[in-house]
């Protein structure tokens, strides 16, 4: 079956974003496809390059890149809530003319459009957060 999922909460505030990545996990270790990853609102934080967890806790953004490298996923943060947060990409950070970029490799920023794309083509659409 072929899923997309959708993480609205910051990794720091609640077990949403945990629950994604295990969700995730299983999914793919049960010979299941993910179509894309779409992180909105708070969940944006999972790809902020510059953010440092205490080394007592997880830390979901180098998960999530293994994961990604592992199989090649599609990890989607919204270009409008990154920027109202401050993470960037090398190209809005010289667009929007600040000092430096800190959107974490692996993932891309993108409109919302690409989960409108992620619900017309997945079978599944589940999400994680509020």
């Amino acid at each position: 079956m072929k899923f997309s999922l959708a993480v609205y909460s910051a990794p720091h505030s609640s077990q949403s974003a945990a629950s994604a990545l295990r969700f995730a996990k299983a999914l793919l270790a049960e010979g299941h496809e993910i179509y894309r990853v779409f992180f909105y609102c708070d969940g944006i934080q999972i790809g902020n390059n510059i953010a440092a967890p205490p080394q007592d806790e997880s830390n979901l953004a180098r998960e999530w890149q293994a994961l990604q490298r592992e199989y090649k996923l599609d990890l989607v943060i919204c270009i409008a809530a990154a920027q109202r947060r401050g993470v960037l990409s090398q190209r809005e950070a010289e667009r929007l003319e600040r000092p430096s970029a800190n959107l974490a490799e692996g993932f891309e920023l993108a409109g919302l459009g690409q989960l409108t794309d992620a619900v017309a083509n997945s079978e599944r659409l589940v999400t994680f957060g509020s």
